[in-house]
């Protein structure tokens, strides 16, 4: 029985990943802001699938608590198999925004965050010889829709460039591109969803079950569903001022 350690992993995709994670047999660490919700997601993944599960509180926007859970994956004693790194939030603050304070978070919690816990992740798993690293990113990374696109678009970067460092160790490091997942992240982050077409959106069921297959394969960038590769595909190959134009108008959609 191996075990995974889940950031974010109370709500929406996080919670997803611990779920099909517990149910897969792993024994888990969540790590969450919230220790009420985290007890109470870890006694109910136990009691319904069996494992152990541990709760690590910690809010990823503080340095301290974000080395408290880098110490927790590097652990020889209590081994990490499987590291999530979901822990994330979206953005309405424009970078024109003369109050930075959001932004800084945002930086803390989905970037610095994501480089502290994968890089101790990946030296423990490194030194056994096996692991797995996800690192969420978006398909907002593709485009130009603000700061949370420029995020993505590091994670995205960052988690391949770590898997060329990886290569032959037996690590392996991924970076799940979701589109528009149903869960309650748009609410939270104050978007407006509910215009956008069927077609759009995925299923967050089948979004963490393709990534951990894409995940057992090794493959470095897992996006869900072909509709999705498809779209990515087109980003990746059009000229960029056309991608700013889409942007642009992406923009604009969202503020009426």
């Amino acid at each position: 029985m191996t075990t995974a350690l889940v950031t974010g992993a109370t709500a929406g995709i996080g919670a997803t990943f611990a779920r099909h994670l517990a149910s897969r047999g792993n024994d888990l660490v969540l790590v969450a802001r919230d220790e009420q919700r985290l007890r109470t997601s870890a006694a109910e993944l136990s009691r319904v699938y069996g494992v152990d599960v541990e709760v690590l509180r910690a809010d990823l926007s503080s340095r301290a608590d974000t080395v408290r859970v880098a110490e927790r994956v590097a652990d020889a004693d209590a081994p990490v198999e499987l590291v999530i790194n979901n822990a994330g939030f979206g953005l309405q603050s424009t970078l024109l925004d003369p109050d930075t304070s959001v932004h800084e978070r945002a930086l803390d919690v989905m970037c610095r965050a994501v480089l502290m816990i994968s890089g101790a992740a990946a030296r423990a798993m490194r030194d056994r010889g096996r692991g797995r690293i996800v690192n969420v990113a978006s398909t907002a990374g593709w485009v130009t829709l603000g700061h949370y696109s420029a995020i993505k678009s590091w994670v995205t970067v960052y988690t391949e460039s770590l898997a060329v460092e990886l290569a032959g160790t037996g690590v392996s490091a991924t970076a799940l591109n979701p589109g528009w997942v149903h869960t309650e992240f748009h609410d939270r982050a104050g978007i407006r969803a509910s215009k956008l077409p069927d077609v759009v959106w995925v299923d967050v069921d089948r979004l963490v079950t393709e990534c951990l297959d894409d995940v057992e394969r090794g493959r470095v960038i897992s996006i869900p569903t072909k509709r999705w590769k498809a779209a990515i595909w087109l980003a990746q190959h059009l000229p960029r001022p056309v991608i700013r134009k889409v942007s642009s108008l992406l923009q604009s959609s969202r503020r009426h």
